[in-house]
């Protein structure tokens, strides 16, 4: 383990020392899934974890977080936040990141009285994220952005932590995110994303892919060194695969996180929290907003 590695899991273990007992929003990515062996490691069994099961999480996110809990012996919960019985949510709004992070810390006080965490790094300080707005308004507390821990040292923290492979993952916001403003967000649609998603993954080897849902049509981003490498019978077999699902075939572009909007500069918050998390310049769409704790 580097010397700089070290020091910031130290700080990090203090960091968590403050806050006694803490429940961990654990989304399955590797923000959140770091934050969590942390917290276990460190506290033991004054943390808790906390996994929302619903139509807007890969599979994939809580397969992840079970293997880990049973690795590490979590005290892991899996919890339905509710989202998807609001309407502020449903009907797609730009700001909806807000009404599921709300849903989500409002379901996670209803089991605990612990210091609620995410995992919510530096990095995410500079977008638009709306879910950073709920959090303050929970009194959600983000140790990455304390210490000042971006994405990369995060992965490193990660291999060290013993998460292997996983510490490479992609990030890979809620399936919601891949909608473009405006359009209802239903269940159905986000099984066919996921379901697009995995099927393109199959046929060309793409670090980031992403099925966007807008109203001109379907539209697969992948990594542009994929899209460059990807021969024209390849893609035609992965726009029939999606074809199959959506019932027309889509078009092809480079992956962009957030390609659906432009954003206009704001103010920077401080690394407690207080200010506003950025705002959009909106075009038709929306970006990838803030999932659960993790990047887009």
């Amino acid at each position: 383990m580097t010397r700089t590695i070290a020091t910031t899991i130290e700080s990090l273990e203090h960091e968590l020392d403050r806050y006694g007992r803490v429940a961990v929003a654990v989304s399955g990515g590797i923000d959140s899934l770091t934050l969590a062996t942390l917290a276990a490691r460190r506290l033991g069994e004054r943390a808790e974890m906390f996994h929302s099961l619903t139509a807007s999480v890969p599979s994939e996110a809580t397969a992840r977080t079970r293997e880990l809990a049973a690795r590490f012996a979590w005290r892991l919960n899996v919890i339905d936040a509710r989202e998807f019985a609001r309407e502020e949510y449903l009907s797609n709004p730009v700001n909806r990141c807000f009404y599921c992070k709300q849903s989500l810390y409002l379901e996670i006080a209803r089991h605990t009285s612990a210091q609620v965490l995410s995992g919510a790094n530096a990095d995410d300080l500079a977008e638009f994220r709306p879910g950073l707005d709920a959090a303050r308004e929970a009194g959600a507390r983000h140790p990455f952005v304390d210490v000042g821990v971006d994405k990369r040292t995060i992965r490193a923290m990660a291999r060290e932590l013993g998460l292997g492979d996983m510490s490479d993952i992609p990030a890979s916001p809620c399936l919601s995110s891949r909608v473009e403003t405006g359009i209802r967000i239903d269940a159905s649609t986000l099984d066919r994303i996921h379901a697009a998603e995995n099927a393109v993954r199959a046929i060309i080897a793409a670090t980031a892919v992403r099925c966007r849902v807008r109203a001109s049509g379907v539209v697969v981003e992948i990594d542009a060194q994929a899209l460059a490498a990807t021969d024209v019978p390849t893609r035609a077999a992965a726009a029939d695969a999606v074809a199959a699902i959506f019932g027309s075939p889509p078009a092809f572009a480079a992956y962009r996180s957030g390609s659906a909007f432009v954003m206009a500069p704001s103010p920077r918050p401080s690394a407690k929290g207080e200010g506003a998390f950025g705002s959009p310049s909106l075009g038709r769409g929306q970006g990838e907003g803030h999932n659960r704790g993790e990047g887009p």
